[in-house]
């Protein structure tokens, strides 16, 4: 096992000029926004087949959505609520030939032409099982549903640290039905993750954790999102052996979405649902960060595990 150096919490870029260095990573001028190598990718695609297998045996149905999503939907879902600070809006132009006029006058004079692009219908993507509640609105077949689905996801948050981007990739399986149901297919998926991050040689923990909540009021719900153990975290050093970062993450929604969406139990409930995600950029960040930067001298367990 050949594990890169680990910076202190201050020096977080340090791992991230290793990997722009050695081409893993390209940059773009933006925190946490790169262009990836074909190796990367590669040890990417890897990861989301290993994902992919572990639900392979509940045969999941698969959904694949863009990375945009439907704005009213969003509205819906409560994210504005809670992470307005995360969200990423698309705006589009949308005036006459005057409009563009005065947009390149402005262009070229450096003034701000933004208010030339008004809110488009659709933003970005915050989490890939967004698009999912939606696309389930009405009454469950009996037993539920179950949906594989992964996505690119946008959250602002510019950061030097490599293992916070702000546009990744994640994997996720989803779980609709009764909560008696949904409780055990998330207790099932901890082995599952346990297991995932063992044959990776991940030295990963899990943890009581709870999102990034905005505003006053986030305190509280984090806290009380923490102490009912709705959310759960596999975390791993990427840039810091101090302050370890998520790669994987057990959510319980309860009737959250449910209730917001009209999804509905067979018998008429209103259902409660919990998904898994999978972070598969963090996952392949780790797997450096543990192992090394040449795969080919990754230990022969992980190596297999992965079939590379």
């Amino acid at each position: 096992m050949r594990t890169v150096a680990s910076p202190g919490p201050g020096r977080q870029h340090q791992f991230r000029d290793q990997l722009l260095q050695q081409g893993l990573l390209i940059g773009t001028g933006v925190p946490g926004v790169y262009g990836r190598s074909r190796e990367f990718e590669n040890t990417v695609d890897l990861v989301d087949r290993l994902v992919a297998s572990l639900g392979a045996a509940d045969s999941p149905e698969v959904m694949r959505f863009p990375p945009i999503l439907n704005r009213t939907h969003l509205e819906r879902s409560g994210y504005l609520k809670s992470f307005p600070h995360l969200l990423g809006t698309i705006h589009s132009f949308a005036g006459s030939e005057h409009a563009h006029r005065h947009l390149l006058r402005a262009l070229e004079a450096g003034d701000d032409w933004s208010s030339a692009f008004p809110p488009a219908p659709i933003v970005l993507t915050p989490a890939a099982c967004y698009p999912v509640y939606p696309a389930t609105t009405g009454t469950l077949p009996a037993g539920g549903r179950l949906v594989d689905v992964s996505s690119y996801c946008f959250r602002h948050e510019p950061s030097d640290d490599a293992g916070r981007m702000q546009m990744f990739r994640m994997h996720e399986h989803v779980r609709l039905g009764d909560p008696r149901a949904v409780s055990g297919w998330r207790q099932k998926w901890l082995g599952r993750a346990k297991s995932f991050t063992d044959a990776l040689g991940l030295d990963a923990r899990c943890d009581a954790a709870s999102d990034p909540f905005f505003g006053r009021g986030g305190k509280l719900l984090a806290d009380s999102q923490r102490d009912l153990r709705l959310k759960l975290e596999f975390v791993t050093a990427i840039s810091s052996d101090e302050h370890p970062t998520a790669i994987i993450s057990l959510n319980c929604h309860q009737d959250h979405f449910g209730e917001l969406f009209g999804i509905k139990t067979a018998d008429g409930a209103v259902a409660h649902t919990a998904c898994v995600g999978f972070g598969l950029e963090r996952i392949t960040l780790a797997l450096y960060r543990r192992h090394g930067l040449d795969p080919a001298r990754w230990p022969t367990p992980v190596r297999e595990a992965l079939r590379l």
